[in-house]
């Protein structure tokens, strides 16, 4: 049987962080942010792993604290975007828990991103800021090959244009559905 566990998944900035902590205190359960994990781990940023050690290292690392997280009961889980992508992460989260898929669109990503730089896989060479098409593209391109992972979600929610206390009360509705058998 799966644990009552919650795992939210999405490309970057599609909700997973800020959804997360507040999906867990309104149902009573705890909350990972898995990156955040990892970064208490190492002592290091993302970015910094990713600089330091490259992205391998960094998908080991995240191997390694996904198992664990997976024996957790009652805890909503923010996957980092490219958690799923691994064939045996996928399966970790599937057999251990409700995978959910926050949909964003690429346009939807670019308004919440534009200004971050600590994201490895927006980072951009040379020094020139990209344009908002070149931008745009990066993050289709990224989405094109997450896609089939995210579409293997038991769960999509749609994030764009939707207030976060919507898509908390949505996700809290399918849990009390799927976990504790309770209709509205």
């Amino acid at each position: 049987m799966k644990n009552k566990l919650i795992y939210l998944t999405g490309f970057m900035a599609s909700g997973k962080s800020t959804v997360g902590p507040i999906l867990a205190n309104t149902i009573g359960w705890g909350f990972y942010d898995l990156d955040k994990l990892i970064e208490v781990e190492t002592s290091l940023s993302i970015k910094e792993i990713f600089k330091v050690h490259g992205e391998s290292y960094f998908r080991k690392l995240e191997t390694d604290v996904l198992k664990k997280v997976s024996l957790l009961n009652e805890f909503v889980i923010s996957l980092g975007g490219g958690t799923i992508v691994d064939q045996e992460n996928l399966k970790l989260i599937k057999g251990s828990g409700l995978l959910v898929y926050l949909e964003s669109s690429p346009e939807a990503a670019y308004k919440r991103l534009r200004f971050k730089r600590d994201r490895p896989a927006l980072l951009f060479d040379g020094e020139d800021e990209p344009t908002e098409a070149e931008f745009i593209n990066r993050i289709k391109s990224l989405l094109k090959n997450r896609l089939q992972y995210y579409n293997s979600a038991d769960i999509k929610i749609n994030t764009d244009n939707i207030p976060v206390g919507k898509t908390v009360d949505k996700l809290a509705e399918i849990i009390e559905k799927e976990f504790y058998g309770k209709t509205n």
